[in-house]
């Protein structure tokens, strides 16, 4: 730990503009556990089905933290953060007292000097809904107010939904996540409905007094696989169904070309509901993504088969070190997507937050996480000096959980957690993002 100090203390990160927003991020379904209080959810009916996640296992125990949230709060407040981001569970919330877990959660942050700012949904749909059915955004507009009737008085930083690409991707398009359907691209209405879902989020918490949401997109650059013009036009084809599709609606009031007539209802009615004015953006990063031109076989990539008909193929980025996910290193990507989105939007963008950005290693001395999260907030300082007005970053995650089809074998914590016994110790990243946050606050103490 003496290592970890002395670099924070020989190469000091800069400091960031005061108010700015440091915190860790969770979600429901990888951490509650407690199947047995809630109603069932999309990804455990997936669960159940045998081969759906990689080492056979579930989530109806993960991390307990129904059982040990106190636990966890401490652990929170040791760690000097200024907020948690976590998720409240649709499924949980129907059940009867579901809301009263989420009470006692943000009465124990709040007591602990920790601001709670839920993700209203992040993929565990009640198993007895579906996103494309567009009545599924009408209940969840009515669940939305529901939370806010209930922990309005005292949260007033919102999400709406998380990652609405992956979840249309992963689960709707290529069948690897809950639900586990392979549509291709007879998906994109379950973008248009979660889209249409946020914006009926956004209306029903205004109704109720909130004046500060966002969303947790994710988002990265694209680089062509070489300057070969088919790679080049594989490539922006990657970019807007990744990036644009889910920006442009919120920032622009517009779909990409050709995307728009593509969509289900009354597009132009929808695109007015969905571009409600946000107070800010979140940016969930993790890499930048190499796209080439369709290949002509089904390859694997991430863990991910990704079929021969798609129109662009995925690449291996060379030249970089991987996380235990074989996802690329590479922080000046941040740098360049928060720069993109400036440019790109302008003053349709409103401030911006960085919801997500973490790493899979293993190990309680996990360096190369202390490595991988110091080039990322130097990157996004760079992406402050030059102008991208961003208020936040948030760690994934605080601490190990159920990685969705990786099951338990990926790591992503600060916290390291033993799943057989539940005991939680915290890793030499734990310590070396508390340090820097106790340098961050004390140079806002000093202004």
């Amino acid at each position: 730990m003496r290592m970890i100090r002395a670099m924070a203390t020989t190469n000091p990160i800069p400091r960031f503009p005061a108010g700015f927003l440091w915190g860790v991020s969770t979600s429901a379904h990888q951490i509650e556990g407690a199947v047995d209080t809630r109603e069932p959810s999309v990804w455990d009916v997936f669960t159940a089905e045998p081969g759906k996640v990689r080492d056979g296992s579930t989530a109806a125990v993960a991390c307990d933290h129904v059982h040990r949230h106190r636990e966890d709060v401490a652990l929170l407040a040791d760690l000097g953060v200024d907020a948690y981001r976590f998720s409240v569970s649709w499924p949980r919330v129907r059940a009867e007292g579901g809301l009263d877990f989420y009470d006692r959660l943000v009465d124990d942050l709040l007591a602990a000097g920790v601001r709670p700012v839920p993700t209203l949904f992040h993929w565990d749909l009640p198993a007895d809904l579906d996103w494309l059915e567009r009545d599924t955004a009408e209940r969840f507009a009515e669940h939305v107010a529901r939370v806010a009737a209930r922990l309005g008085d005292r949260v007033t930083k919102w999400i709406t939904l998380n990652e609405p690409a992956e979840h249309t991707l992963l689960g709707h398009a290529l069948g690897v996540h809950a639900p586990g359907r392979r549509l291709l691209f007879d998906a994109l209405p379950v973008a248009h409905h979660q889209l249409l879902a946020h914006g009926l989020a956004v209306r029903a918490l205004r109704a109720s007094g909130a004046s500060d949401i966002g969303i947790a997109n994710s988002h990265g650059p694209t680089w062509p696989a070489s300057d070969d013009e088919a790679d080049v036009a594989a490539a922006d084809f990657y970019d807007t169904l990744l990036n644009r599709l889910f920006a442009d609606p919120l920032l622009l009031g517009r779909y990409p070309e050709g995307i728009g007539e593509l969509m289900p209802g009354d597009v132009e009615a929808d695109l007015k509901i969905i571009a409600e004015p946000l107070d800010w953006y979140g940016i969930n990063y993790y890499a930048p993504t190499r796209v080439g031109a369709p290949q002509g076989a089904e390859i694997e990539f991430g863990g991910v088969r990704m079929p021969a008909e798609l129109p662009f193929s995925v690449r291996e980025i060379e030249g970089h070190p991987v996380t235990d996910f074989g996802w690329p290193v590479v922080p000046e990507a941040l740098t360049e997507v928060l720069e993109v989105f400036h440019g790109r939007y302008g003053d349709r963008l409103p401030p911006v937050v960085v919801t997500e950005n973490g790493c899979a290693y293993e190990g309680l001395d996990d360096t190369d996480r202390i490595t991988y999260l110091d080039g990322h907030v130097r990157a996004l300082h760079r992406a402050v000096e030059a102008g991208v007005d961003v208020r936040g970053y948030f760690v994934w995650s605080l601490m190990d959980n159920f990685e969705w089809a990786e099951g338990y074998g990926r790591r992503f914590g600060l916290v390291r957690v033993d799943f057989a016994t539940q005991r939680r110790t915290p890793k030499a990243s734990y310590d070396w993002y508390r340090a820097l946050l106790r340098e961050q606050h004390g140079c806002r103490r000093g202004a």
